[in-house]
């Protein structure tokens, strides 16, 4: 509250805007949300005074001041009273005629010190997570070393000429051209991880040798040349590499600083006055090195950023068939702690084309801290139960079944004649036809993970039709249908896909045209049927399975899956092919 005062004398209004807030606030035992519809509203309806609100760019004085303000008032939540503040500057900037730009600047700090005040909103909750192991780091210093040692390599140093003056002879010319890398190594690296930052990259022992040409002018008229060896050795490199998330929701990197220290140089010179050199070689050494270290970070910083179009190519929309894709967009920043790299991943299914949220949303889930795999990704019911949202809204959970797909060697047929056994009014209304079945779901699926345990349960109506010699279709009767429905869950390639048993049915008259029937004396048929039409069409299309999140030409290796609680953890290991 000191800081409020101490601002009086700037901006009268906004203090007092803010000090209601604060004083408010800070005496209730009750904090309530301010709600800024109308504060929405006041803004947008202020037609005749937009341009005039959109060149009140902050500046750095005033932002500053404005975070100064609100640093004692970040743990409250604005009220309604501070609401009735913006809704009083809205009335001064209607009643008063000659309304002044001061005064439209007034209500727009105003507006910006109350939204300070509402609390930091975090990030939805993940369906998918993925962990990135210290081992999965191991794999990726190997690939970003031989990156980075390929980057150096191109090292081109300028020519260098000068004069220095060698006792006894006096002023000599001397230049260094040609100078070409021979030999690169980086023996010793380590990649470890900077909790709340990214990863750090130490290079050590590495060793460069470069050749090229001398020449050399003295005592006015002596001109001589050879060639030279230029050896670094114990050169060490030092960066620190941020991991983000971009624009599209993909993750990104950055080297947010670099050192490089060239350990040891030595020059030796072939060839002529190569004795004339020694005589300042320290001098040239270091003139050599320090052309040799200005280059080293700009390249390792052009190496780093090489990863970024690698990472562009996570899939964050993939598409899964006609009806359905998948985003695996970050819902926020990686969380990077002493042991891995956690993303949290949108993981739903959308209806291609259509972005429609499901009526439920992702539970919190975390992943163990398992780390014998280079890669763990959970995936939770949210994202399976997404899927079944998406197609049954699609109207892609249904079938029509006929005769055809019961197997011939079957005494149970689609036609009135075997029905009618069960139900003899059908084979009295519609004798010798063929029947057809439609069996649609009247709600999405609910899958349930438990601990080795996959369950689905479906809700669904079967409609029985009798069909006519013209093809027209003659309703017999509605029956609900519900099922439980165990599945196996697996990995195949890239894909997470599924295989369904069906457990058990129980079925219940919906509506009857032929008169009242027992349903019970249907159930083994039904069962049958479910079984052997029904089920391997959903499997087959199971089986095509459903992209994970991958980036660029990625494998799967040595890949084990889990049913916990809640979520499907996948533990596996990868390697990249070019």
């Amino acid at each position: 509250m000191e800081e409020i005062s101490g601002h009086k004398r700037i901006y009268p209004e906004i203090c007092e805007c803010t000090e209601v807030a604060a004083r408010h606030n800070y005496d209730r035992e009750e904090k309530t949300q301010l709600s800024l519809d109308e504060v929405a509203r006041t803004v947008t309806e202020e037609r005749p005074y937009r341009s005039q609100v959109h060149t009140l760019t902050a500046t750095s004085h005033r932002v500053r001041l404005i975070k100064r303000l609100h640093r004692p008032l970040l743990v409250a939540v604005a009220s309604q009273r501070a609401a009735s503040c913006i809704l009083r500057g809205r009335h001064r900037l209607y009643t008063t005629s000659q309304q002044s730009e001061a005064k439209v600047e007034m209500f727009v700090w105003c507006l910006l010190s109350l939204l300070a005040l509402l609390p930091v909103t975090t990030g939805i909750n993940p369906g998918v997570e993925v962990k990135l192991t210290q081992k999965g780091l191991e794999y990726g210093r190997q690939m970003g070393i031989a990156s980075i040692q390929k980057k150096l390599s191109s090292i081109k140093l300028p020519d260098i000429s000068g004069t220095e003056h060698v006792d006894p002879i006096g002023k000599v010319q001397y230049s260094f051209t040609g100078m070409q890398i021979v030999n690169l190594g980086l023996p010793t690296s380590a990649l470890g991880l900077v909790p709340g930052t990214g990863v750090s990259l130490s290079i050590d022992n590495a060793f460069i040798n470069l050749h090229g040409n001398w020449r050399v002018k003295y005592l006015r008229i002596i001109k001589d040349s050879g060639s030279f060896d230029l050896a670094v050795s114990a050169l060490t490199i030092r960066t620190t590499i941020a991991v983000m998330s971009d624009e599209t929701g993909r993750p990104s990197v950055s080297m947010t600083s670099c050192t490089a220290d060239v350990g040891s140089v030595k020059v030796k010179f072939h060839g002529g006055a190569s004795w004339l050199y020694n005589l300042f070689s320290s001098y040239i050494n270091k003139a050599l090195g320090s052309a040799l270290q200005k280059q080293i970070c700009p390249l390792v910083a052009e190496s780093i950023a090489d990863v970024n179009p690698h990472l562009k190519t996570l899939n964050v929309e993939a598409k899964v068939d006609k009806y359905a894709e998948i985003e695996y967009s970050m819902v926020g920043s990686p969380v990077i702690s002493n042991a891995s790299i956690d993303i949290g991943l949108k993981g739903e299914f959308y209806n291609t084309g259509q972005h429609k949220e499901p009526p439920f949303s992702p539970a919190p889930f975390s992943l163990p801290s398992q780390n014998t795999n280079m890669l763990y990704f959970g995936v939770s019911a949210f994202t399976i139960n997404s899927a079944g949202f998406v197609y049954h809204s699609a109207g892609a959970l249904s079938l029509n079944i006929t005769d055809d797909m019961i197997p011939s060697s079957s005494p149970i047929r689609l036609n009135t004649k075997t029905f009618g056994t069960f139900i003899p009014q059908i084979a009295k209304m519609y004798p010798g036809l063929m029947m057809k079945l439609l069996v649609k779901t009247v709600k999405q699926p609910i899958v349930t993970f438990q601990p080795n345990n996959v369950t689905v349960q479906t809700s669904g109506l079967v409609t029985a039709y009798a069909i006519q010699p013209n093809s027209t279709l003659s309703p017999l009767f509605d029956l609900n249908l519900d099922g439980s429905i165990s599945a196996r869950v697996y990995v195949t390639e890239l894909k997470l896909a599924g295989y369904l048993t069906l457990n058990k049915i129980d079925m219940s008259l919906a509506k009857s045209y032929v008169g009242p029937f027992q349903v019970t004396s249907l159930e083994n048929i039904f069962t049958m049927v479910l079984k052997v039409a029904v089920m391997p069409k959903v499997n087959a299309c199971l089986k095509e399975g459903y992209p994970l999140p991958t980036i660029g030409k990625m494998h799967l290796v040595e890949t084990q899956l889990q049913v916990l609680k809640d979520y499907l953890l996948v533990g596996t290991d990868v390697q990249f092919t070019e």
